[in-house]
C-alpha cells in the first residue's frame, strides 16, 4: 500500500531537529535512513511526491497495478547485508520470491533460452542451443566472472577520491581480472562462437543503459550475478520492498515530509547546512542528495558552486539511453514466463540507431514482464498486466514523442508477438504509454533513466564522488554517483555515503556484524 501524505510538522521557518536530511525517498535513500537511524542519528526525508520509492514504487492505472520502474531483483547480498546491518532479515521482510526461470530470451535470428541459476541445467540449454564448444565457453565464463567479481568487490564497494587511489590493493586486485581496452562483446567472443550465446550473456548491459559493444568488460559480471544468484520478484510488485523499507524507517524514528519539494541547498561559503523548501528551512549536520544527478544540480545548487560539475559540463557528459513504457491491462492471463526478452534480428545497429539518438523503427528489442503469472495480485481477479519497456534514445529535439508515441506503441504490440502475446488488442481493456519526454518531465535529467553513462571516462573517482567533491557536507546516493546504476548497486552507494558520514561524524556504531568501514582503507577514529 502507498502511504498517505504527511504534513509538515513545524510552523517554524528554521528546523533543526534532525542530524540528517535526505533528498528523495528512493531506494538509495531509505536504505540511507535505515542505516543512519540504526546508528542513532536523527534523519528527515524531503520527498517532492506524495510517494515513498521514488521510481521503485507501484503505480495504478485502471485498477492494474505496475512496477514504475524496476520489475526485478537480483544480487540481493547487498541488500540482505544492509539488513542484517540494522537486526533484520531482507527476505523475511521484503518477500523475495525466486524465479525459475528467470526469464525466456527470444532471439531475432532464431531459438530461445529459458535463463535459470541451475549451473548445470543452463550448460545443457547452451549445449542444446548452440552446442558443445560454446556449453564449455559457459563454464567458464562463470569460473571467470566469479574471479572477476571477487576480484573487482573491493573497488565497488569502497569510495574514490581520484586516480591515486588506482595504487591501492583493491585497485591491483581489480587489475589482475580486468580489460580495459575490451568491451563486454568483445570479450565474450573469447568464450563463445554463437552471436546468440554472447547475447544471452551481455544484454544486461541495458540495466545501466548501455550498448555492450561500448560497455568496458567489467560489466560481463551483469549476467553472471543472474546466474549466481538468480532473480527474484516481491509479492505486490518491486514497490512493495520500498514501501516495506519507508514502513520499517518510520518504525526506526525517521520523519518523512511528503509532498514537500526542495526549492535549493542551502550553502555558506563551501559547506552545505540544509534545505531550502517553501515553508521551511531544514538545517542539518548532513545532507544526502538521492535525487536524480544531473536534474538536482541544475535545479537545487547555484551554476556558480559547481565548476566541475557546472551546468556547461553537465550537457557535454555521456547519459544513459532511455525508455518507451507500456502499461497495459488485459482480460485474460498469457500462459507465458514472467519475464521475456525479445532480441532485434539486428541487435547491433539497433543500438547503434538509439546511440545516435534514431528511433528503433525496425524490429526493435523489446521486455516484457507476464506479473500475474507469479502474483495474481497485481491486477483484479482473472485479469493480469503487461509491463512492456523498450530501450529509445534520451530526450533530443530531433524527436518528438507526441508526434511519435501512437505509431510506435502500435509497431510495439505488434512485436510482442514474438514472444506469444497474440491477439493482444482484443484483450487490452487499459493502456498507458510513457514517452522519454515524460521521465524528462518527471525530473530526470535528459530522460535518462540509467543516469549517466557507465564508460570508462565516467566510472570511479570520474563518476561524482558519494561525499561531493565540491561542497562539504553533502553525500551522494543513486545511479548518479560510484558505484553506478542499477538497485544493487544503488544499495551500495547509500551504504558507502552511510559509512562516510558515520565516519565524518566521529561515531563509532555497531552494525551487527557488518564492517562499517571499507577494505583497504585507513579507519578513522571514532570520537562520540
Amino acid at each position: 500500500m502507498q502511504s498517505p501524505p504527511l504534513s509538515l510538522e513545524s510552523e517554524n521557518s528554521i528546523n533543526r531537529e534532525q542530524d540528517i536530511l535526505i533528498v528523495g525517498a528512493g531506494p538509495g535513500g531509505l536504505a540511507s535512513a535505515l542505516l543512519l537511524a540504526h546508528s542513532g542519528l536523527k534523519v528527515r526525508v524531503i520527498e517532492k511526491t506524495p510517494f515513498i520509492g521514488g521510481r521503485t514504487r507501484i503505480v495504478e492505472h485502471d485498477g492494474f497495478k505496475f512496477d514504475r520502474g524496476p520489475t526485478f531483483f537480483h544480487y540481493p547480498e547487498v541488500i540482505e547485508e544492509i539488513f542484517q546491518a540494522i537486526g533484520m532479515d531482507a527476505h523475511e521482510e521484503l518477500g523475495l520470491i525466486p524465479l525459475d526461470p528467470s526469464y525466456r530470451l527470444v532471439f531475432g535470428k532464431g531459438g530461445s533460452i529459458d535463463a535459470t541459476c541451475n549451473l548445470e541445467a543452463m550448460t545443457e540449454r547452451v549445449r542444446e542451443l548452440s552446442g558443445d564448444k560454446d556449453a564449455e565457453g559457459f563454464k567458464r565464463y562463470i569460473t571467470e566472472n566469479r574471479r572477476k567479481l571477487d576480484r573487482s568487490k573491493g573497488c565497488l564497494k569502497t569510495p574514490w577520491k581520484g586516480p591515486s587511489d588506482l595504487l591501492s590493493k583493491r585497485a591491483f586486485s581489480a587489475a589482475t581480472v580486468l580489460k580495459p581496452w575490451a568491451s563486454v562483446a568483445s570479450d565474450l567472443e573469447r568464450l563463445f562462437d554463437d552471436e546468440r550465446v554472447r547475447l544471452a550473456m551481455s544484454f544486461q548491459t541495458k540495466y545501466l543503459g548501455m550498448s555492450p559493444f561500448h560497455a568496458p568488460s567489467l560489466f560481463t559480471i551483469l549476467a553472471f550475478l543472474e546466474y549466481e544468484h538468480g532473480i527474484f520478484h516481491a509479492k505486490g510488485g518491486l514497490g512493495s520492498i520500498t514501501a516495506r523499507m519507508g514502513e520499517i524507517a518510520r518504525e526506526m524514528g525517521v520523519l518523512f515530509e511528503l509532498e514537500t519539494e526542495v526549492d535549493e541547498v542551502i550553502i555558506e561559503g563551501k559547506t552545505v547546512k540544509g534545505l531550502r523548501t517553501k515553508n521551511v528551512d531544514y538545517m542539518a549536520e548532513k545532507v544526502i542528495m538521492n535525487a536524480d544527478f544531473g536534474h538536482a544540480m541544475t535545479t537545487m545548487i547555484p551554476n556558480q558552486k559547481r565548476k566541475k560539475w557546472s551546468d556547461e559540463k553537465l550537457q557535454k557528459k555521456s547519459y544513459s539511453c532511455s525508455t518507451f513504457m507500456l502499461y497495459l491491462g488485459v482480460d485474460k492471463l498469457y500462459d507465458e514466463p514472467h519475464h521475456q526478452i525479445y532480441a532485434s534480428a539486428d541487435y547491433e545497429n539497433s543500438l547503434v540507431n538509439i546511440d545516435n539518438h534514431r528511433i528503433p523503427w525496425n524490429d526493435p528489442s523489446i521486455y516484457v514482464q507476464n506479473a500475474c503469472i507469479t502474483d495474481p495480485s497485481m491486477a483484479p481477479t482473472g485479469q493480469s498486466t503487461l509491463y512492456v519497456l523498450v530501450p529509445v534514445p534520451n530526450t533530443d529535439p530531433s524527436i518528438v514523442w507526441e508526434h511519435e508515441r501512437e505509431e510506435f506503441s502500435e509497431l510495439i504490440i505488434d512485436q510482442m508477438a514474438h514472444l506469444g502475446f497474440t491477439n493482444l488488442r482484443e484483450h487490452m481493456v487499459s493502456k498507458t504509454i510513457v514517452t522519454p519526454d515524460d521521465w524528462g518531465a518527471s525530473d530526470i535529467y535528459r530522460g535518462a533513466v540509467f543516469n549517466l553513462a557507465h564508460g570508462l571516462d565516467q566510472m570511479l573517482w570520474r563518476r561524482p564522488h558519494n561525499r561531493f567533491e565540491e561542497l562539504n557536507g553533502l553525500y551522494l546516493v543513486g545511479g548518479g554517483t560510484h558505484p553506478g546504476s542499477g538497485l544493487p548497486t544503488i544499495f551500495e552507494s547509500a551504504r558507502i555515503s552511510s559509512k562516510l558520514i558515520i565516519s565524518d561524524l566521529g561515531i563509532s556504531v555497531d552494525w551487527n556484524g557488518v564492517d562499517t568501514w571499507f577494505p583497504d582503507l585507513r579507519r578513522p577514529k571514532a570520537m562520540r
